[in-house]
């Protein structure tokens, strides 16, 4: 078990926030919205309940969250466009940073969807982004629930900006771990 899970966060049943979005084309680069899912809605709420700056400080509901992003790129897209897709993400683990130059990522891990069990839904990247709190996925993950810019990790926002004319779909699915064996 890890030193920096509280009991509180041990003790809290598990979180799926941010439920399944599967977003639409150019939906990560702000030119067509996505409509927003029951676990956005509710994320919103929260943070308009708490303020935006509690909702992304690193002590908002410490424990570790999982974010987990899978891609499927557009036919057109080529190798050296999905290899610089990769190289972007997985830069966000030094890049992804609070104003006083604290880490938001606790780690970073990629790799090419390689199951055989015929339900990838044809996605064929996928990313796993571990956090330490709510907080710091809240303010990693920005739009569409945190739109002030002082409140947002500027360089996932730009990562979303170029990756989204090469995606024809991603699908997001976060939690906070409740159990572990």
């Amino acid at each position: 078990m890890t030193a920096s899970l509280n009991k509180k966060s041990l003790l809290r049943p598990m979180r799926c926030v941010l439920t399944l979005l599967i977003l639409a084309p150019f939906a990560l680069s702000g030119a067509h919205a996505a409509p927003l899912s029951d676990a956005a809605i509710e994320q919103q709420a929260l943070a308009g309940k708490v303020g935006t700056a509690q909702y992304t400080a690193p002590d908002f509901h410490p424990g570790i969250v999982r974010h987990m992003v899978m891609f499927r790129f557009r036919p057109e897209t080529t190798q050296a466009q999905k290899a610089e897709v990769t190289r972007r993400f997985l830069a966000l683990a030094k890049a992804s940073r609070r104003s006083n130059g604290a880490p938001v990522i606790a780690s970073l891990e990629a790799g090419p969807q390689n199951s055989g069990e015929n339900a990838d839904e044809g996605l064929q990247y996928g990313y796993l982004v571990t956090f330490r709190s709510e907080g710091d996925r809240n303010f990693y993950v920005g739009r569409p629930v945190v739109t002030d810019a002082a409140f947002l990790d500027p360089a996932h926002d730009a990562f979303k900006t170029f990756a989204g004319p090469f995606l024809e779909k991603a699908v997001v699915f976060d939690f906070t771990v409740s159990a572990t064996q």
